[in-house]
């Protein structure tokens, strides 16, 4: 028989689902009674931060205690912050429907592109808020104007929506495809600079590829691989939903034409919200895929955002998280994600019989580790490392790198990462 138990053991799907009914007040009393207390508050950010803060800001998550959620390359909790900023502004706009309040949800919006612009260090005119990644890419690979004779240039650990999609839409318009392929381990940046140049011709109209892969936590060489694009008079698009909220991107740095992500994951935001970044000199190259009402109110936003009604506490929740994420400073996040990366790649390496997919040196990879957990069943650890450990992470199935992936976070602490690391080892010992 099917599990009936929720994250939280004791608190089962049934007893949960009647708990929705009592409402928000009734939910947050069950969940206290259950263990689910409120955090203290963060507080001001100290100048040095110890694991003592970083406990703290652990605590201003609703995941209890037990549960080390080490999967951030996939789904990410959002704070208490975030899921009470879109509470309020649900229940708002549930309690007045009227257009003279909604106002307010629709400036929410605004300041959420404010946010996000400051995030990546561009203009509110150069932002799309989107509802992830995936329709991020498809509104460039929709809107651009590619014909027979172009060529798009991709490469081959993109994430389908960024590479699949090019496929598909060359099959349909007429254009070419040509793949870059990834080299295992990771060979350097240097190697990917000199294959793209290589690979891009007078009929390449478009570089498309990952800034951080999924598989293995590959880091691309992007503001090179954009400027290299630039010089050749070929527009770049780079998948960042691996790196958008866990790297210090800067776009004005970067030069990419179009920058893509998600609020899900790193950035810790509510799910169906996301961002395109669209440089200033491409805004007239991206016809609209969709056509409505309520577009956003400037620049690139005007044309590319009127998608008709918008779930616009979602994106006040979207802006919370980065107000959030800012008070902690984007280049200590991404630090801090970098050291637990690196602890647990170290601690993978004295496993015996674990194999170590992601390369350890900074240039190389961010703050995703991929291992083959020496002869188990991949599928065997997930779950146990989930049900009898606690611990959420992803498989990764196929010839390639295939194994489990690991991909904390700034929430997490080290002692997770040494939980994880000794849920690893005993279940390699033991066998399963």
């Amino acid at each position: 028989m099917a599990s009936e138990t929720v994250d939280r053991p004791g608190l089962h799907r049934r007893e949960f689902a009647r708990l929705l009914t009592l409402g928000g007040a009734g939910v947050l009393a069950a969940a206290r009674a259950e263990g689910w207390s409120d955090p203290p508050p963060l507080g001001q950010v100290p100048a040095e931060k110890d694991e003592k803060f970083w406990t703290a800001v652990r605590a201003q998550f609703l995941m209890p205690p037990a549960l080390a959620s080490l999967n951030a390359a996939n789904l990410c909790p959002a704070s208490r912050r975030v899921i009470d900023a879109m509470f309020a502004s649900t229940r708002s706009v549930e309690q007045d429907p009227s257009s003279q309040n909604r106002q307010q949800t629709q400036q929410g919006r605004e300041e959420a592109r404010r946010r996000i612009a400051q995030a990546l260090r561009v203009t509110p005119e150069e932002i799309v808020i989107t509802r992830n990644t995936s329709e991020a890419n498809n509104i460039v690979s929709s809107g651009l104007d590619l014909r027979p004779g172009d060529e798009v240039l991709i490469f081959s650990d993109n994430h389908p929506s960024n590479h699949a999609a090019w496929r598909e839409k060359a099959r349909r318009f007429g254009y070419t495809v040509t793949v870059v392929e990834q080299v295992n381990p990771h060979p350097g940046p240097d190697y990917y600079i000199g294959a793209f140049t290589k690979a891009i011709t007078p009929k390449t109209k478009v570089l498309a590829f990952t800034h951080v892969t999924s598989s293995a936590g590959d880091l691309m060489p992007a503001r090179e691989l954009c400027r290299l694009a630039r010089e050749r008079g070929v527009l770049t698009l780079v998948d960042g939903a691996q790196s958008f909220g866990v790297l210090d991107v800067d776009l004005a740095d970067m030069r990419a034409d179009f920058y893509s992500g998600s609020a899900h994951k790193w950035p810790c935001g509510p799910k169906e919200t996301g961002v395109l970044y669209v440089n200033a000199r491409a805004h007239a190259l991206v016809a609209p895929s969709v056509i409505s009402l309520y577009a956003g109110a400037v620049g690139i936003s005007k044309t590319l955002e009127a998608y008709g009604q918008r779930d616009e506490p979602a994106i006040v929740g979207f802006s919370e998280a980065l107000a959030f994420q800012g008070e902690i400073g984007r280049k200590v996040i991404e630090e801090r994600a970098r050291e637990l990366t690196a602890a647990l790649i170290e601690g993978l390496r004295k496993i015996d019989g674990v194999k170590v997919w992601t390369h350890p040196a900074r240039e190389r990879s961010a703050a995703i580790v991929s291992f083959q957990p020496a002869a188990l069943d991949v599928r065997k650890l997930h779950e146990a490392l989930y049900r009898s450990d606690r611990i959420v992470c992803s498989t990764r199935p196929g010839a390639d790198r295939g194994g489990l992936r690991f991909s904390p976070h700034f929430y997490n602490t080290h002692a997770e990462i040494d939980r994880a690391l000794a849920a690893v080892a005993k279940h390699v010992r033991a066998g399963l």
